[in-house]
């Protein structure tokens, strides 16, 4: 099997001292590091993806992923930054203000960061203006807002407004989501998309780079 094909069924179930392991030899062999990282790592974690949308694996599953993506990601990192290879993209992710619950944002996280995009996660109860300010400081293009309350969701609303207050309209979009948020939702407060699920969020936000470049 093709070292890359490996390491992508290595992540798929897993393993990932094996990932690292792939990795590491793959790079011993001159396998560019932006292949590695497309064909290897972000094509097994789009399977992942794919399987956790069809309910054929679930959140444990992909979490066992997530360790052999990082494995992966760890070794790579430094040297993808000294080539000067750009990530998919940047966003900036959190739960609003109010809200604790984090376990979908960090799914989504996961995903994000396996799709290529540099991610910058806030946490959980962060209020309108952190997630504009760091938007703006760190050059993000989208900012991923999550709410399991119907109570906290109008803060996902002041947060588009303040978008737009500053100008940044059309330049840094805004995707939300979370089990009380709909379409319908995003639509009623100008929001740029809406992610109804983590796999979902990733393509969603794939087209809002895309839209934007």
């Amino acid at each position: 099997m093709d070292i890359l094909k490996e390491i992508a069924a290595s992540l798929e179930r897993g393993e990932d001292d094996r990932v690292a392991g792939l990795v590491r030899q793959a790079l011993e062999e001159r396998c560019a590091p932006l292949d590695i990282l497309n064909r290897g790592l972000i094509a097994g974690m789009d399977v992942v993806g794919e399987q956790f949308r069809k309910r054929e694996i679930f959140l444990p599953d992909v979490l066992i992923a997530a360790r052999g993506m990082y494995a992966g990601l760890d070794l790579l990192k430094p040297l993808l930054a000294q080539e000067g290879v750009p990530s998919a993209g940047r966003i900036v992710l959190g739960s609003v203000r109010g809200d604790l619950h984090d376990i979908g944002k960090n799914l989504v996280a996961i995903m994000l960061k396996g799709a290529g995009f540099d991610v910058l996660d806030l946490g959980a109860d962060v209020p309108a203006q952190r997630f504009v300010d760091a938007a703006q400081e760190h050059g993000a293009t989208v900012i991923g807002l999550s709410a399991l309350l119907t109570t906290t969701m109008p803060v996902m609303k002041e947060v588009v407004e303040l978008v737009r207050a500053r100008g940044l309209a059309g330049r840094v979009k805004v995707i939300v989501g979370g089990a009380p948020v709909s379409e319908a939702w995003a639509r009623e407060i100008g929001a740029d998309a809406h992610g109804y699920d983590a796999a979902n969020a990733v393509e969603r936000v794939r087209a809002l780079v895309a839209a934007g470049a």
